[in-house]
């Protein structure tokens, strides 16, 4: 029997949080070893553990997979989170690679110089509301069913709720304009809380989970002396 799958990362959410999210929805339980030190991310470059010296990393079924959204793609169509055939792969993929791009911009905020953090919070919301989420509000209405791809969980499902929890923590006025993916009445659910009451996914948002909180001060210290980062 194969071992629980190994996250090789920084104690925080990252490119590897995505990935946590894909494996506690899939009801997989699975072990981090953590990265606390520059010496500790040498150790793994200098073993071959890293194809392309970077993380994320993750054992898992005897191999050492990183690049996130190849990793990603693994599990779900391990764990049967990655459609039926082609076209509604191609769908999931299509509509992951947009969530990517929105979450890259909310990732790399804490990064940004003070200066410039005010427009760059301007900018996400903008995207936010007239391009990505309105995109997914559309998809869901269009076909009117429970999830965005053939009417059963995906990996586009979970990634997009992982997703509007962090547009939530940054203004959750956000969330006010899409219905169909927030909440729609008191009697009927939006995405969200339909993909956050599935038991694995409740599990995850409990505290105490392998969910990590946003990203502080402290813990950008932390990140930026483990990646050796300016």
């Amino acid at each position: 029997m194969a071992g629980k799958p190994r996250l090789h990362y920084f104690n925080g959410r990252g490119r590897m949080e995505s990935i946590r999210w894909l494996l506690a929805a899939a009801g997989i339980e699975f072990e981090e070893q953590f990265i606390e030190t520059p010496e500790d991310l040498d150790k793994l470059r200098n073993d071959g553990s890293l194809m392309f010296q970077q993380v994320p990393m993750v054992e898992i079924d005897g191999m050492k997979l990183v690049q996130s959204r190849a990793i990603l793609n693994y599990i779900a169509t391990k764990y049967n989170l990655y459609g039926r055939d082609i076209k509604e792969r191609a769908l999931i993929d299509m509509y992951t690679e947009g969530m990517a791009d929105l979450t890259e911009m909310i990732m790399h905020l804490p990064l940004c110089p003070p200066g410039e953090k005010d427009a760059k919070i301007s900018l996400i919301k903008e995207k936010t509301t007239n391009r990505y989420l309105l995109a997914f509000e559309k998809v869901l209405k269009s076909h009117g069913q429970d999830y965005l791809v053939g009417n059963r969980l995906s990996k586009a499902d979970i990634l997009l709720v992982e997703l509007l929890y962090s547009v939530e923590e940054l203004d959750p006025s956000l969330l006010a304009k899409f219905p169909l993916l927030k909440v729609i009445s008191h009697s009927s659910q939006g995405l969200r809380t339909r993909i956050s009451n599935l038991p694995t996914v409740k599990k995850f948002l409990q505290p105490g989970s392998a969910r990590k909180p946003p990203l502080d001060e402290k813990s950008l210290a932390e990140a930026k002396k483990i990646f050796r980062l300016p």
